[in-house]
């Protein structure tokens, strides 16, 4: 092994791994189709199209993750769609 893979090697090893979190938004029978478009829209920062796919999949599907990121990051967005009267957990 030549020296300048011996350093790449041990500059890849000091790579900081940051644990991703996931908001999912479950569905329910109360919400509209609008309420969480815009919801998604505001809190989320999603574009309309993303905020309309998101909401179809959790109408189909059950559940949708809506955003990912360090938990310390998700943790205002997730109280603000309970806040909303959305159902949705950080996993």
């Amino acid at each position: 092994m030549s020296t300048k893979e011996k350093i790449l090697e041990d500059v890849l090893v000091e790579e900081q791994v940051v644990k991703e979190h996931e908001i999912v938004l479950y569905n329910d029978e109360v919400n509209t189709f609008d309420h969480v478009i815009d919801t998604l829209i505001k809190v989320c920062e999603h574009t309309l199209e993303q905020a309309e796919q998101c909401s179809i999949i959790v109408h189909y599907k059950g559940k949708c993750t809506v955003k990912t990121g360090e938990y310390d990051f998700l943790k205002t967005r997730c109280y603000q769609l309970l806040q909303a009267g959305l159902s949705a957990e950080i996993v």
